[in-house]
This record gives C-alpha cells, structure tokens and sequence, in this order.
C-alpha cells in the first residue's frame, strides 16, 4: 500500500508492505502547499499544480494499487480546500481526507515508537512534530496519548518577518504558548525522553553524521541524539553560506524555512529542560501506513 502525506511545505510517501512491517520505497517532494496561505487564504492554481506534478511523478516509482492519503495544517486552514481536493482526485485519481490535529499526533506517534522502543525503554515520551503549518506537542505513554496542535509552523512564520532579528524575537513571542502545555506535562507526568520528528530535527541530525540532503538516508538518522549545541552551530553555520551552498544541504526551497525551524526547536528543547533528543524519521505518512495495516488485519480476522 502507498500512504501519502501532503503537509504544509513537503509532500511525503511511502509504498509499504503490511505482511513484512517494512517501507519498500519512499517519495518526497517540496510542494509548498502554504504557499502565499497568510496572505490570501487560499491554495493557489499554483500550488496545486506542483501537488499533481508530485503525485504523477510518484506513480512512476510506487505502485498505487491501495492509496491512504491524508493532509494536515494547511488545507485545515484553506478556505478553498474542497476545491483543491476535488482538483487533485480529479487530475490523479487520489482522494485525500483532511485529518484533525489529534489524528496528525496519532499518526506521528505510533509511527515515532516503532523507531524509539526498538532503542530506548521509557515511561512518558514527550514528542514533538515541527511542521510547515503547525507544531503538535504530544505526550504519550502506555495509557494516554496527550496533545495540542498550535497554528505556528516553519511555512507560515518566515514570511512574516524580514531580518534574522525579527525572526528570532517573532518566534521567541509567538511560542510563548508552549510553555503552559510543556510544564503541564512536566509536572503530572515527568517524562523520561524527548523526541522530535518532522523535517528540522531530523536536517540537523544528518548534517550532525555528515549527510546531506541528496544522501539523506532515514535509517542512518533514526536515533541520532541533539543537543542544544548542535542547533546553534548549525544555525550559525548555516546562517554563514550562500543560499545555494544552503540548498545543496538541506534541499531547495528550504534554505530560509530550516533557519525558522531550528529557533523553533530550541525555543521547545529550552523550555523543556531535557539534555537531549532523539530524532525519528517517522512521522505522519508511517503512522498512517502502521495504522491501515493494523486495520486491515483486524478486518481480515
């Protein structure tokens, strides 16, 4: 089966084999579905455009034979987000449906333990997803699954700020917001691990082991541990190169939004209080591919 997830900025695939529990092959592609979404409230006849494109391109290495489709933030906020929909079944024959942000911390979490049991034993997980429209804070252990999706994401806060010091002080403000949920699950339920999914965490983990975006390999940055440090000499490093030296390492098109999600993530690792992070690969799209495959299961029983 094929699980696709068509987030604010990147859209995301994999054809995944449900008997064996592996990802045959994966897909993604910077779509930049928020495109201009701030100023207009729209998704434009652009932007659907390069989701077609993307999605056409795929079929040429994934079999679409059973498609799950899902999508987050920015068509939650679209005010044409039935017609964007109806656009893309009609141009690719994929249906996607809109999930709520409970369902996006579902899915990025049972899909971030597969990657962290196998490594770690722990309690509470405190989890963090930085993506293009929102940021989900969740925490999970075995009998609860505790979240809050805040409208702030890498895609929609960069283009309100035009220099590195309004950035750093519109995030400093705009995440104010995190604190109340961050110490709330401190103080009930002390969790033991942090881990961060989603584009940012897991750029710096693989420019950390030396990877690049054209050698990015997911197997190599699951686990990889961040500190603080490694945020801010990374910012600093690549606050320091060209734009196109900055793209060749984190991939075009995100050379500006890295920057907004490294001052996203640290401002969450401060306000946590951990040492440390682990970062999973897994997100939204494995979550969807574990849960259809259990699904199936159940129905075949």
């Amino acid at each position: 089966m094929v699980a696709i997830d068509l987030g604010s900025n990147t859209i995301r695939m994999i054809e995944y084999d449900c008997d064996k529990k592996e990802v045959l092959n994966s897909f993604e592609k910077i779509v930049k579905t928020a495109d201009k979404l701030v100023d207009s409230g729209v998704i434009s006849d652009e932007t659907i455009d390069r989701i077609v494109k993307a999605i056409e391109e795929a079929k040429e290495k994934l079999n679409f034979t059973d498609v799950v489709a899902v999508t987050t933030e920015a068509l939650r906020q679209a005010k044409n987000k039935d017609e964007v929909l109806k656009i893309v079944k009609e141009k690719t024959g994929v249906e996607f449906k809109i999930i709520s942000p409970e369902e996006e911390a579902y899915y990025t979490t049972i899909a971030t333990e597969e990657v962290i049991a196998k490594r770690y034993r722990y309690k509470n997980m405190f989890l963090v997803d930085i993506g293009g429209g929102s940021t989900e804070l969740i925490l999970k252990n075995k009998k609860e699954l505790i979240s809050e999706s805040f409208q702030i994401g890498i895609v929609t806060i960069s283009p309100k700020h035009k220099s590195i010091e309004a950035l750093e002080y519109g995030i400093k403000k705009d995440v104010k917001p995190f604190k109340d949920f961050i110490n709330f699950i401190k103080a009930s339920y002390m969790p033991d691990i942090f881990v961060a999914s989603s584009g940012t965490p897991t750029t710096i983990a693989a420019l950390k082991i030396g990877l690049d975006y054209e050698t990015y390999d997911p197997q190599k940055v699951n686990g990889v541990v961040l500190e603080i440090k490694d945020l801010d000499f990374w910012l600093n490093e690549l606050l320091k190169m060209e734009r196109s030296k900055r793209e060749k390492l984190v991939g075009v098109g995100r050379g500006d939004l890295i920057v907004s999600g490294i001052m996203i993530f640290k401002e969450i690792f401060l306000m946590s209080g951990f040492k440390r992070c682990i970062v999973s690969d897994n997100g939204v799209r494995e979550g969807v591919a574990i849960d259809y495959c259990k699904n199936r299961k159940k129905n075949l029983l």
